[in-house]
């Protein structure tokens, strides 16, 4: 193991101690009370409980033979990525039955799509539905009546919140499993072009729409490398998926064998055989540890940033944003996938895809090797499925060299030293920036800020042709508790404009992006958030901005008199609160807690 690696990591194990000490000493008492659950409920439950059964599961529930699989899915047909979850019940109960169990759709969760709700009110839900995704999968397992789960999710806040909810069972084994991306569309580059096309009015509508359906187009996950396919990445290095089935394309033969194979795993994981492997133990510090290493070895989404804080707080695990930065430090970029190059995820797979990048981690000394997963040990992930001659799975090793040295790269010539992630720290509080994707001399931008309280004012700004200058958007109450902390990328393309421009540019904001936010610099996720009186709240229009990445950080040029004796900015939120179901959601804007901590409600 990398000596720093193995430092931070031990460092994480001693904070965590107390935590993580009372999460395990829960599950186990649940696995304990669970074992061999459905004898411990009463007719009544049990009869409930598979009363619409077949008669051959309902026979061998009632008698308690075989393992019964909770199926939880997110399946709906409105998410391109969710859609081929149609299909998968099925092939998880012939699989269970197979394997001489029974398995049951447990509950399905919430699946709402970030592309859809991209710059509308809707998307002041879009974080708040982890937590409610977490509640949701609560729920589906709270019957008792299930030996082991599959999760069947993989968008941006989908499988963060399944996490979340599996922890809170994980006394019982579970597998993710994912669906895959869509074929290859129109280049992510076109697409992006087209947006800053339309954004200087130099594009049509009917242009852009074509555009866009050139790119999102069929069943799968959209093609880039944002918060939805670092989902996959994540699952993957942190053991709960198959090796190698990150990004299969949905609707193939090897996909279907795939989801069959995760649900036998499933099955053999179960207390009542020889192979009992729990969630919440797979998920201790060291995976964590992995996960955070893959996001950075892959350039991911910033999200992560925020979600896998709260994931490993289910697990009784404290992890924070200078485990990240610390991290960062040690972990070379060893792919390019737009929003970082011109690849989308296919070209990532064909060129040797997750078990090249797991194998060339290992063997430099950045993940943990002695984790437990759904599959043995984490070696056996240095390898890609294919189908056998009878239809069913078998893996092979990954050639030694990549297929495609633009978009993935072994150990030896990293694109990068670092992920590009980094941690800023100053007067305007806490933030993370993501420079993987941002030339070199953006690194820096020193600029006088122009103040706005919402997206649609900066918007409006750019139409009027008010922002042609160098400046620093500061743009603010847009943190969990203001309006549930929404992504801003409909930002991207006028800012991009600019920079296009020769402007120097850059964003501040206590909102969100994520692992597509481009090539503008921007300091993200600022906490303390505005409305809680943070220093993003205190700039006035004119104030002298230095983003700093190299050095890690974020002032505000002002003297420290006249910065004292600043009163924080308060605005009226009043139409944060009502429309678009937003009325239901105030008790969460009321306790989430601030970016830093994960912003989740619990």
């Amino acid at each position: 193991m990398h000596e720093r690696v193995s430092e931070i990591t031990d460092r994480i194990v001693r904070r965590s101690l107390d935590g993580r000490t009372r999460y395990l000493d829960r599950i186990d008492a649940a696995a304990d009370m669970a074992r061999l659950p459905r004898q411990k409920l009463g007719c009544a439950n049990q009869a409930h409980a598979f009363a619409a059964a077949p008669y051959g599961d309902k026979t061998r529930l009632s008698i308690g033979r075989g393992p019964n699989l909770g199926i939880v899915t997110a399946y709906n047909d409105m998410l391109s990525a969710h859609q081929p979850y149609e299909r998968y019940p099925e092939l998880i109960r012939d699989a269970a039955r197979h394997a001489g169990g029974t398995a049951q759709v447990a509950g399905g969760v919430p699946a709402m799509c970030d592309g859809v709700t991209q710059g509308e009110t809707g998307m002041e839900l879009s974080l708040f539905s982890r937590d409610v995704i977490a509640l949701s999968t609560a729920v589906a397992l709270s019957h008792q009546t299930f030996d082991t789960a599959v999760y069947l999710g993989i968008c941006d806040k989908i499988v963060p919140g399944l996490v979340i909810g599996a922890l809170a069972f994980g006394h019982l084994p579970g597998v993710f499993i994912p669906a895959g991306p869509m074929l290859s569309g129109i280049a992510n580059s076109e697409k992006a072009r087209t947006r800053q096309l339309y954004a200087e009015g130099k594009a049509s509508r009917e242009e852009l729409l074509a555009s866009e359906m050139g790119s999102y187009h069929g069943p799968g996950t959209c093609t880039f490398y944002g918060t939805a396919n670092t989902n996959q990445m994540l699952m993957e290095i942190m053991g709960l998926q198959l090796p190698g089935s990150s990004f299969i394309n949905p609707g193939t033969p090897l996909r279907d064998a795939m989801t069959v194979e995760a649900a036998r795993r499933a099955m053999a994981l179960t207390a009542s055989g020889n192979a009992y492997t729990p969630i919440g133990r797979i998920l201790d510090e060291r995976a964590f540890a992995n996960g955070v290493i893959g996001l950075h070895a892959t350039g991911g989404s910033t999200n992560h940033t925020i979600h896998l804080i709260a994931m490993a707080r289910a697990a009784g695990i404290t992890l924070t944003w200078d485990d990240f930065a610390d991290l960062a430090e040690v972990t070379p970029l060893l792919s390019r996938v737009y929003p970082n190059g011109q690849a989308d995820v296919n070209h990532f797979h064909a060129a040797g895809g997750m078990g090249f990048l797991i194998r060339e981690l290992l063997d430099g000394g950045l993940l943990h090797p002695d984790v437990s997963t759904v599959w043995g040990s984490l070696r056996s992930y240095a390898s890609e499925p294919m189908l056998a001659d009878d239809g069913s799975v078998a893996w092979r090793d990954i050639p030694a060299a990549s297929g495609d040295r633009d978009v993935l790269r072994g150990m030896a010539e990293p694109f990068a030293a670092t992920g590009g992630l980094r941690l800023l720290d100053g007067d305007l509080g806490r933030a993370v920036i993501k420079t993987s994707a941002v030339k070199d001399d953006r690194h820096i931008i020193e600029a006088p800020a122009i103040v706005f309280d919402s997206q649609e004012a900066l918007q409006a700004a750019f139409k009027a042709g008010e922002l042609e200058r160098d400046f620093v958007a500061v743009v603010r109450f847009q943190g969990p508790k203001a309006n549930g902390m929404p992504e801003l990328h409909k930002l991207m393309p006028p800012l991009g404009v600019l920079q296009d421009r020769g402007f120097r540019v850059a964003l501040v904001t206590d909102g969100r992006l994520s692992g597509a936010s481009g090539k503008v610099p921007a300091a993200i996720h600022v906490t303390p958030e505005a409305v809680d009186g943070g220093g993003i709240a205190r700039v006035r229009d004119g104030d002298m901005i230095r983003v700093d990445a190299p050095a890690g950080r974020l002032s505000v040029l002002v003297g420290d008199a006249e910065w004292d004796s600043r009163e924080a900015d308060r605005i009226d939120l009043t139409a944060n609160a009502t429309g678009v179901g937003r009325e239901l959601f105030a008790a969460f804007r009321a306790t989430v807690g601030g970016a830093d901590t994960g912003a989740a409600i619990f």
